[in-house]
Formats: C-alpha cells, sequence, structure tokens
C-alpha cells in the first residue's frame, strides 16, 4: 500500500467540509419548510398579429364580391378577361358602373340608371330591388351578357339572370341600352339621371363602347 502523505488527509478533510456544507444548504430549506429556488422558464413571444389587409382603392368597392360570384357561376361565365361592377349603393348622379380589365387592371367608369320601382320618389338613390315582373325595378346579383341585339332603345344587349333574386331578368326584358335620360349634363344639373323600367340604361354617347368593351359571355354584378 502507497503511503499517503499529511497533505492527502488535509485535502480531504477540505473536501469532505464542502461536501458537508453543500448538503445542509438543500437540506436546510427543505427543514423549515422552504422549496428550492425554481429556475425560470423562458417562454416564446408571441407572433405579432397579421396586419389587416389593405384594400385596392384602384378597384370598385364591390370587386371582392363580383369577384366571388365570378368563381360562383364559372360555369355559365365563359369569359373572365373582363367584368362590369354596378354599385347601387352611389347616387345616380355618379359614375356607378365600373368595367374591371381582369388582365390589365384598368377601370373605366359610366353613368347608369336604376328602375324607376327601386326609387319611387325619384331621390336619385336606389331604395330597393325585387325580381317580380311589372315591378320597374332593378335586381340585383350575377348576370352574364348575352347576345347584341337592336330594339327600341337601338344597340342592345340581352342579360341572363344567374341568382334566384334575379333569374327573371330574360322574363321581364332586363338589358343593357343607352338612353337619353341618362346623361352627363342632366347629373350635373338636377343631381340625378333619369330612370329605367328596370334596365342598365347608360348614355348614347358610351353604348357602342359598353357593348363591345362587355361583349357576350361575360359577368355584369349589380348590387348595393
Amino acid at each position: 500500500m502507497d503511503e499517503v502523505g499529511p497533505e492527502h488527509h488535509a485535502a480531504r478533510r477540505r473536501f469532505l467540509t464542502g461536501a458537508g456544507v453543500a448538503a445542509a444548504g438543500i437540506a436546510l430549506p427543505l427543514l423549515f419548510g422552504g422549496k428550492p429556488a425554481s429556475v425560470p422558464v423562458r417562454t416564446a413571444a408571441p407572433a405579432p398579429a397579421a396586419p389587416p389587409p389593405v384594400p385596392d382603392l384602384a378597384k370598385p368597392r364591390l370587386y371582392p364580391r363580383a369577384m366571388a360570384a365570378l368563381d360562383r357561376h364559372g360555369a355559365r361565365i365563359p369569359h373572365r378577361d373582363r367584368i362590369a361592377v354596378v354599385d347601387f349603393a352611389a347616387p345616380s348622379r355618379e359614375a356607378r358602373m365600373h368595367l374591371v380589365d381582369l388582365e390589365g387592371g384598368a377601370v373605366e367608369s359610366y353613368l347608369v340608371s336604376h328602375g324607376k320601382g327601386s326609387d319611387p320618389s325619384r331621390s336619385g338613390w336606389l331604395q330597393s330591388f325585387s325580381n317580380v315582373p311589372d315591378s320597374e325595378a332593378s335586381s340585383q346579383g350575377a348576370y352574364v351578357t348575352a347576345a347584341q341585339y337592336t330594339g327600341k332603345h337601338g344597340a342592345s344587349r340581352r342579360l341572363v339572370g344567374l341568382d334566384p333574386t334575379n333569374d327573371m331578368a330574360e322574363a321581364r326584358a332586363i338589358v343593357m341600352h343607352g338612353a337619353d335620360y341618362v346623361s352627363e349634363t342632366m347629373a350635373s344639373a338636377q343631381g340625378l339621371i333619369g330612370r329605367s323600367q328596370g334596365c342598365f340604361a347608360v348614355t348614347q354617347d358610351a353604348i357602342r363602347e359598353v357593348l363591345e368593351r362587355l361583349g357576350e359571355g361575360r359577368l355584369l354584378f349589380a348590387w348595393k
């Protein structure tokens, strides 16, 4: 057996003394009902909330609703490059029919009438919608543009209602046409334009352009 010098015994005493102090440090809190200090747990900071979507001010107010209608009736609407959105929440003196180029992003706006039955007091504001024959009111919902023809108002385009709120459009002869009672001069002088029998009447100056640009087989969406 190797000899153990006095230095070894002194080191052993220091080790045992240190161990005893450490053990006493753990035992004392337990003896007197205390708890060992807990280590704080770090939690991840919550992710910042996503900012609300910024509305595209270049698009009409009803653009999202119109696009939803385009998706819903996609099987009935063969052309998806351009749509018309009619915002009947605006007064008749404002250009409230918007032709939206879905590919290029351009928006062109036009005056458009509402029906007599939707504004019986001729206030210039649409008060209500109706799908009832002989109501002479405007109907809300999605339409698909149909064939162009020449009638008593000249160049016109038929419309087919796709929703229960406007599915009588063909039976009621609701179409798009030009009319003398829709004009910039009238809108400026009187603060309103004339009323139709439920048709989408635009100015005589714009009707050819509107019929050509909207064409057949595209969405016209009217809402308030």
